[in-house]
């Protein structure tokens, strides 16, 4: 195992995970942020760790569902060594079953009966018992035990305290010196392999539903967070590149409010934008840079970032530090393109 200090560019979620995988193996880590901590896609406000759909099975949903499983773990160590909460918890999640629906739910259910624990299955009820329930025209609901949440910023907080009370740097308002290193630069890191950013808006409202289950309606996740929050989210905007919020966002709460009626009354409390680093599969881009000895990569968590960076970084540290890859080839980084 290398003495020396090994660079980690980026302080987004991935970046950090990556630091503190490292470290916690006993290797020394230098963690360069341009700006500051979550300045990018890791300061929204979402936070849902939520499965793919357990259909059409195949090795991208087995490396995401391995994730879920090991978060509650992964978490608790990184909040007991830096003695920040991350505001993680398993809380599941509640979807409305739409009209005509009904008999996909059934093929679902017995997919993740096929593919999941089954302490995390789905079920459908006629009478949920949460505090957040999504108006269902069917008056069915499907929910699952799987489903968790975490704050973005608290993880991002969590993660820097762990890797500084373990030894790590962490240097921010300097980008990192072009030198081997792991990459998480989140969307300006795409560009050498054909990602893109797609603009996202989210909000916090103040409504205390710590530990309800979260909702996903509609195409919106609606998340309750354990200091007294929702978060509502996000619009995918991909021909957009300012970092600004505008209607787009005021829109987003009022169906927020209409999907939920419990949160009518809710006051917002935070409003946010930024740009997501989405990869041309759609999949993240984890491992070694084409071309580029002792480079690696870390990017493209797009909409499940925050539920793949632990996965993504037990990946790089068993490559970087024993020499074992268990990277899945539809996560390794592409050719880089041609400059133009």
């Amino acid at each position: 195992m290398a003495s020396a200090k090994l660079t980690v560019a980026g302080a987004g979620v991935f970046g950090l995970a990556c630091a503190w995988e490292l470290l916690r193996r006993g290797q020394p880590v230098q963690v360069f942020e341009a700006v500051r901590i979550g300045a990018g896609a890791s300061g929204g406000h979402v936070g849902a760790l939520a499965p793919h759909a357990p259909e059409n099975w195949n090795d991208k949903k087995q490396t995401q569902l391995e994730a879920l499983i090991a978060a509650s773990d992964w978490w608790a160590e990184v909040a007991a060594a830096g003695g920040t909460d991350p505001g993680y918890a398993r809380t599941g999640r509640i979807q409305p079953v739409p009209p005509g629906a009904e008999e996909r739910m059934r093929d679902r259910i017995e997919a993740a009966r096929a593919h999941w624990p089954g302490w995390a299955g789905m079920e459908l009820t006629d009478l949920p018992q949460v505090g957040l329930v999504p108006v269902s025209a069917t008056g069915l609901w499907l929910v699952d035990r799987l489903t968790a949440r975490i704050s973005p910023r608290r993880a991002g907080e969590a993660l820097a305290a762990a890797i500084r009370a373990k030894g790590g740097e962490i240097v921010e308002g300097t980008p990192a010196p072009d030198r081997p290193a792991i990459w998480a630069t989140g969307v300006a890191g795409l560009q050498p392999f054909g990602g893109n950013g797609v603009k996202g808006q989210s909000a916090l409202l103040a409504l205390d539903m710590a530990d309800q289950p979260q909702v996903f309606a509609d195409s919106l996740h609606i998340v309750p967070h354990a200091d007294g929050t929702v978060a509502v989210g996000s619009t995918s905007e991909r021909d957009a590149t300012d970092t600004g919020t505008d209607a787009q966002l005021d829109a987003l709460i009022d169906k927020a409010r209409a999907l939920c009626p419990a949160l009518a009354d809710a006051p917002v409390v935070d409003r946010w934008a930024g740009i997501r680093p989405r990869a041309k599969s759609r999949a993240p881009i984890v491992g070694p840079w084409p071309g580029r000895p002792g480079h690696y990569v870390a990017n493209g968590g797009f909409k499940i970032g925050l539920a793949m960076a632990p996965s993504a970084a037990g990946m790089l540290a068993d490559l970087i530090l024993d020499g074992y890859d268990r990277i899945p080839e539809g996560f390794r980084p592409p050719e880089p393109m041609a400059a133009d």
